[in-house]
């Protein structure tokens, strides 16, 4: 971890109101590297470090879910050197964060295409996911090969299999079971999703969650991204007003604000 979050980061950060999931587009690793003249592995390593300090003051603040987007499909595309690299650094940071994991009860999921990883780093997620399976006071997900669009058509797929198969009925479909299954099924939908290095967009993330999550964008590139920041972000989105699409209406007139 970078540093011990300070107390007063808390201060103006109102308990009661905490997001119940955020999920995190890591991004600007390898901008970092190549402003510092090193290389993309180098700003991967780095960024590591902001994971550990983010997964603590998620966990300190009471948030139930933090996802992280760290392998996306279209990752796969990458030069093989830089993904093998990646691979081998998820594989060490999975082993070397378990202990730390199970002692913080915090849970490991995985959502995504677990299968595509190489086979010694899907031993060690599951070997980290059976350990910390009974912990309870967060969920930490990695979105690990995944994509939104891949998993959307996998929900769809396993509906329209269902239907075939006389499961289900062609009425019963609906929202609510297209969330059944998806890989986040049972969880909460992201209330906050936030993307560092100054990129707006959401790059294929959680595209059926993030349907009312308040969006924050940095300029800031992942690897400088601090416990500050974040907590200031969590304050801002507790300062939002959020209204699901409906209108809310004054206590004294009926009219709408």
């Amino acid at each position: 971890m970078k540093s011990d979050p300070d107390k007063c980061l808390y201060y103006d950060i109102d308990p009661a109101r905490i997001p119940r999931h955020v999920a995190i587009i890591m991004d600007g690793n390898g901008r970092w590297a190549k402003q510092r003249f090193k290389n993309r592995v180098t700003g991967h390593e780095k960024g590591s470090e902001t994971v550990r300090a983010i997964v603590e003051i998620s966990r300190q603040l009471g948030i139930q879910v933090l996802t992280l987007y760290a392998f996306s499909t279209e990752n796969w595309g990458r030069p093989g050197s830089e993904v093998s690299a990646l691979m081998s650094l998820l594989k060490k940071f999975i082993k070397s964060e378990r202990l730390s994991l199970h002692e913080k009860g915090i849970r490991l999921g995985i959502i995504g295409q677990k299968h595509r990883l190489p086979r010694d780093v899907q031993n060690e997620l599951d070997i980290t996911m059976d350990y910390t399976s009974g912990n309870r006071d967060m969920l930490l997900n990695l979105a690990l090969s995944y994509g939104g669009r891949e998993e959307i058509t996998r929900a769809v797929r396993s509906i329209a299999r269902d239907v075939m198969e006389g499961k289900i009925l062609w009425d019963d479909i609906s929202e609510e079971l297209i969330s059944a299954h998806l890989y986040t099924a049972n969880q909460p939908e992201p209330d906050m999703i936030i993307r560092t290095s100054g990129e707006m967009r959401l790059s294929n993330f959680l595209l059926w969650q993030a349907g009312y999550a308040e969006i924050f964008f940095t300029k800031t590139l992942w690897p400088d991204f601090t416990e500050q920041e974040f907590a200031s972000m969590v304050k801002e989105y507790q300062d939002r007003d959020r209204r699901f699409g409906k209108v809310v209406c004054s206590s004294n007139d009926g009219s709408p604000q």
